[in-house]
């Protein structure tokens, strides 16, 4: 009997190792390398190589021989070549740039509970309207697939086909086929025997290949199973949906080749005090990334948000010192976001800064900003700030709205609810120019605001609708921005 031994894999980059270090040679991480054990060097080896053997038949590069790049011809889904397909849900078209590619593979990401599967689901029950449509389920059951459908409201009729494994629950046309399996091999036949147009795993991280000696879940379970998965999609023109495991940290679990062999990366994210989901794109190979599509959990299911800018408004009408109303863009969306900022005196040797959804070092910048251009004595202060709804907010474009709310917030005053933010503060209080500024502006036009406050070197731009106030520096913004009470320089000087 072989001895068993340790080796010792990196989960960042796949890189074996015969005993443990701090520090990962090949990729630089530290921390990331993790113990498998192993029968011996040939039994390791010999069904790795047989695999490699039997797949180099069926790899793209053996049966693809190079073409001219005019010769090729787009994959026909229905009765005309498409470029893309409709998914149903108009956010995740959106955030896939304009809908589904064939043969393209899709990881989504998030954390447990977060709607992944709802969302797969319900996308799948409505592609199996017009597509064949094979549901991979790893993770659960077939009956239990179907109790979800059935809360979901996807098909009422079950007829097994194809074998006792699948199951037919949704569709019109009945083509939503249900698999329970793990086994990589078992999956691939019947991939490469149904030929659906769209498949969903989940999830990558179930799966195993028998070939393999780790447990499933493993760097290179999750490698190899990406891999052969991917040749299999890019052969025959299948789309995979493939669901992923996060870590605590919040990143997709396995190695980093895993988010760089897929097309396209979404992490699925939202708060889980509040109903709203936000489904964002950090990778993508056929669209923008940073794309935000936005979906409500209700008693049904996930439900696409016609306005999102309504979630992260709070009511106007109301007498709130402190907060203020800025313009983000997330990918080529924007979206208007109350923020909301609370000064007040610290009594402890050191302020607090707390931030939600505002990046902290940024916060921790305009305060400097403030307290060196402006005059406002914040290093005696406790300074809070909040985005409304939880969004995370990274664009600099957000920083004049952020040093508004914390001026209005130190003296007690308001900013003009009629009136939206959009500028970038730079170290010396200027006001800097930002992207996507007319994009900008007839959101915040659409929604009913009547001015705004943008950097001077934009003045020019034109706004249906809307009042353009030019400014060049923090302090003019804010005797411009705020209503009533002491609003010169030198009311901001006192301490």
């Amino acid at each position: 009997m072989a001895k068993p031994r340790s080796l010792y894999v990196c989960n960042q980059c796949g890189a074996e190792f015969p005993k443990f270090l701090g520090k990962c040679s090949a990729c630089g991480s530290w921390g990331s390398l993790v113990e498998q054990v192993v029968t011996s060097t040939a039994s390791r080896a010999t069904p790795l190589a047989a695999a490699r053997t039997a797949s180099k038949t069926r790899s793209l590069s053996s049966s693809t021989p190079p073409q001219p790049i005019a010769a090729l011809t787009l994959p026909q889904i229905t009765d005309h070549p498409q470029q893309r397909l409709s998914s149903g849900y108009s956010e995740l078209d959106r955030v896939l740039g304009g809908g589904i590619v064939p043969g393209s593979l899709v990881l989504i990401g998030g954390d447990p509970g977060i709607g992944k599967s709802t969302l797969l689901l319900q996308t799948a029950n409505r592609l199996a309207m017009r597509y064949r449509m094979l549901y991979v389920c790893a993770e659960e059951s077939g009956q239990q697939v179907k109790l979800r459908s059935q809360r979901l409201g996807i098909g009422t009729a079950a007829a097994k086909v194809a074998g006792s494994a699948d199951v037919a629950i949704g569709g019109e046309l009945g083509e939503l086929y249900l698999m329970p399996e793990t086994d990589l091999e078992t999956i691939i036949r019947e991939l490469e025997s149904l030929r659906p147009q769209v498949a969903v795993i989940d999830s990558i991280q179930a799966l195993y290949f028998s070939a393999l000696n780790s447990a499933p879940g493993s760097v290179a379970q999750v490698r190899e199973c990406t891999s052969a998965l991917m040749q299999v999609a890019k052969r025959e023109h299948i789309t995979l949906f493939i669901v992923g495991h996060v870590t605590k940290e919040g990143a997709i679990a396995g190695p980093k080749v895993l988010e760089h062999l897929v097309d396209t990366v979404l992490y699925f994210e939202g708060d889980r005090f509040a109903s709203h989901r936000l489904l964002r794109s950090v990778k993508n190979r056929f669209g923008a990334t940073h794309e935000l599509g936005v979906f409500e959990m209700a008693d049904g299911g996930l439900e696409e948000v016609i306005n999102p800018s309504a979630l992260f408004l709070g009511s106007r009408d109301e007498d709130s010192p402190g907060t203020a109303t800025i313009v983000a863009c997330e990918g080529t969306r924007p979206l208007l976001v109350e923020l909301q900022a609370l000064v007040s005196p610290t009594s402890y040797p050191s302020p607090r800064r707390s931030t939600t959804g505002i990046e902290y070092n940024r916060l921790l910048q305009i305060l400097a900003v403030l307290e060196k251009r402006v005059g406002i004595p914040l290093s005696k202060l406790d300074a809070y700030v909040a985005s409304s709804g939880g969004l995370n907010v990274a664009e600099p474009a957000a920083d004049l709205g952020v040093a508004l709310a914390v001026a209005a917030s130190f003296r007690d005053r308001m900013v003009d609810p009629e009136t939206v933010l959009i500028g970038e503060v730079g170290l010396g209080g200027q006001v800097r120019a930002v992207s996507q500024l007319e994009l900008r502006l007839k959101e915040a036009a659409k929604l009913g605001f009547k001015r705004a406050i943008l950097p001077a070197s934009q003045a020019e731009t034109a706004a249906a609708g809307l009042e353009i106030i030019p400014v060049s520096r923090v302090i003019d913004a804010i005797t411009l921005g705020l209503v009533g009470g002491r609003t010169s320089t030198e009311a901001y000087t006192e301490t």
